[in-house]
């Protein structure tokens, strides 16, 4: 059972009712979609930053951008507990875009202010640069 996430951090995204409703009263369901959010934001963050400095944070110690993204990806597991094929737009949209925007911090074309960074030692994934090049032009006709 996850720390991060309390039940109000919730009332930002999805009003009490419609999370009650979905998941029946049981709040056993919202931590396991939490901990599968939660697990889902590690793959992507434990490259270059300490994860577990970020996901034992409580209170405003918590980084909100990672918190709004990781609570996103659990209303989206939520969701799919209810009707998966009578899914929102905006919830499949708000986890699309949370998948994104971990995807680009993984590739490092995004970082993350004030979250704690690996030491260079401990960071896996490829080399320490990146070579890249004009996409190719056609010149002829």
């Amino acid at each position: 059972m996850s720390q991060f996430i309390d039940l109000t951090d919730y009332d930002a995204s999805i009003h009490a009712e419609i999370l009650d409703a979905l998941t029946r009263n049981d709040d056993t369901l919202v931590e396991i979609c939490e901990d599968r959010a939660i697990a889902e934001a590690r793959c992507y963050l434990s490259r270059r930053y300490d994860c577990d400095a970020i996901f034992n944070a409580r209170g405003s110690d918590r980084n909100q951008l990672i918190l709004m993204m990781v609570i996103d990806i659990a209303v989206y597991h939520v969701f799919c507990i209810h009707n998966p094929y009578k899914l929102s737009p905006i919830r499949k949209e708000r986890y699309e875009r949370a998948i994104e925007w971990l995807k680009m911090v993984a590739a490092e074309e995004v970082s993350i202010d004030g979250v704690p960074l690996l030491p260079p030692e401990e960071r896996t994934g490829g080399p320490m640069f990146k070579i890249t090049s004009n996409p190719r032009r056609v010149s002829h006709m």
